[in-house]
């Protein structure tokens, strides 16, 4: 038999909290929830940095934020706005755009590697980390949308080498281009891996961006399923008018656009049954970075805030792994994990060279998915994650979180066994100081050990508005 198949489905600002198998008993995922029941649920996975495009690139490099350079969600780069039509350079939306740049040129994705050992790589849908009508590592086939966030409406793409205007749902256009590729690799005996980037449940989240027969599904919703708290202090102006019958709103919006994509991928899983190889396919489904929507008062991910935060709800993410010839499934894992680990992973899991590997900061955990279907995953490992976001670094035990942003602070300490919910620093607690100073320690050894120099986060002006180009340009780079 042939390598296994990889689909790897990526969302967009989805948190961990936001399935019904994650137990959120008021939204409406079906499909992930038997992915879950048919798999493994990675109930402790976090993204390196949340915010979008230095999630993405830690996913595909396995390197973090400090080691390529991608620090902020790409503000400009995407495209050449000198090539749009008179029409769509009267977009604000595209006026950042200059020129197209590759912000991981000569840095190697796992999808290079796959595309060397024989793979056929596709994509379809959010790319955002520069230059988007440019087939890049290892990708042949390359359907994207243009920038990073669109409406899901009248939504920028690429389309023959060319921005133009998409006009279907971008949830259901990603899905149909991802079809395109599964029913194009039927006869390729070669083994396959596909990306599928969705936009969901990014926002918008009015009405008018989102199917009304899913929207209808949630007309009597309560939304009791999120902490309805007081703003954060730090909430930045953008969202400070999501209050109230607001909050419900863009709660609906958000909730609608979930099952609107558990809807697509149901069209994928049946797909693969259609083409009978879901019995080959390892079926990987995450999120790029968590969210909060009205938790600890902040609706937003990192720079929901600002200062950044580094909070659970942000960093946490949903991990789901289907694998093949798993009879039974229905699996949990407890086991702290990142997104740094899924590149050493992969190659480890298809017994490809791993030498790509060293030096990077994650390991494989390919050993867990061994594992006897229907019980409990927990190896007991002293599993530390870390995580970045500019100048604020955090770093979580199982019982503890450090927060330091440089280089005056505010610094955050929590006890996450009597603190799950992180309500409660304790970073001026006199009888922790021997607990805030090992953790101290060890934050700053694991960075010096993976930092690259030039790449580095801490001495970079980052405010979470935007990435404008890579580091070390003439420019700014900041927004």
């Amino acid at each position: 038999m042939k390598q296994p198949n990889i689909l790897f489905i990526l969302s967009d600002d989805q948190g961990a909290w936001a399935m019904g198998c994650a137990g959120n008993d008021e939204i409406i995922t079906p499909n992930l929830d038997q992915l879950a029941k048919e798999g493994i649920l990675f109930n402790n996975y976090f993204c390196t940095c949340p915010v979008c495009s230095p999630a993405r690139a830690s996913i595909l490099t396995g390197r973090i934020p400090s080691q390529h350079g991608v620090h902020d969600w790409i503000s400009s780069g995407n495209i050449n706005f000198e090539d749009l039509s008179e029409d769509m350079k009267k977009n604000r939306a595209l006026i950042k755009e200059t020129v197209p740049m590759k912000y991981l040129e000569g840095q190697p994705a796992y999808t290079d590697y796959l595309k060397q050992a024989g793979y056929t790589c596709g994509i379809s849908g959010k790319w955002h980390l520069g230059d988007s009508i440019t087939p890049q590592k290892g990708f042949d086939y390359w359907e994207v949308i243009a920038k990073g966030g669109c409406n899901y409406y009248q939504s920028e793409i690429i389309k023959d080498n060319e921005v133009v205007y998409g006009e279907k749902y971008i949830t259901d256009m990603i899905t149909d281009n991802a079809l395109n590729f599964l029913q194009r690799e039927k006869e390729n005996n070669q083994p396959f891996y596909l990306s599928v980037h969705y936009t969901a449940p990014h926002s918008p989240w009015n009405k008018e961006n989102h199917p009304d027969e899913v929207w209808q599904l949630y007309e009597d919703c309560a939304f009791d399923s999120v902490p309805n708290v007081p703003q954060h202090p730090w909430l930045i102006d953008a969202f400070k008018s999501l209050g109230g019958e607001k909050r419900k709103e863009a709660l609906r919006g958000y909730y609608t656009a979930v099952t609107a994509m558990d809807r697509g991928i149901g069209r994928l899983l049946d797909k693969l049954d259609e083409l009978d190889i879901r019995e080959n396919t390892l079926i990987i489904f995450t999120s790029d970075n968590g969210m909060n929507m009205g938790h600890h008062g902040v609706f937003g991910k990192g720079n929901g805030t600002f200062p950044l935060n580094l909070y659970d709800s942000s960093v946490k993410v949903p991990m789901i792994m289907s694998l093949p010839k798993k009879e039974n499934g229905n699996s949990t894992c407890e086991t702290m994990l990142s997104h740094y680990d899924i590149m050493p992973t992969l190659l480890d899991y298809l017994g490809l060279d791993m030498t790509s590997c060293e030096g990077l900061p994650g390991k494989s955990f390919a050993y867990l998915l061994g594992d006897e279907d229907g019980k409990s995953i927990d190896h007991h490992e002293e599993v530390i994650i870390y995580d970045e976001y500019g100048p604020a670094r955090m770093i979580r035990t199982k019982e503890w979180k450090y927060i330091h942003r440089y280089p005056y602070g505010p610094h955050e300490l929590y006890d996450l066994v009597n603190d799950p919910e992180e309500n409660n620093n304790l970073i001026d607690d006199t009888s922790k100081e021997n607990m805030l100073q090992q953790l101290r320690h060890q934050l700053r050894t694991w960075f010096l050990k993976y930092t690259i120099p030039a790449m580095d986060g801490r001495y970079e002006p980052v405010t979470g508005n935007g990435q404008i180009n890579q580091l070390g340009s003439a420019t700014d780079t900041f927004l």
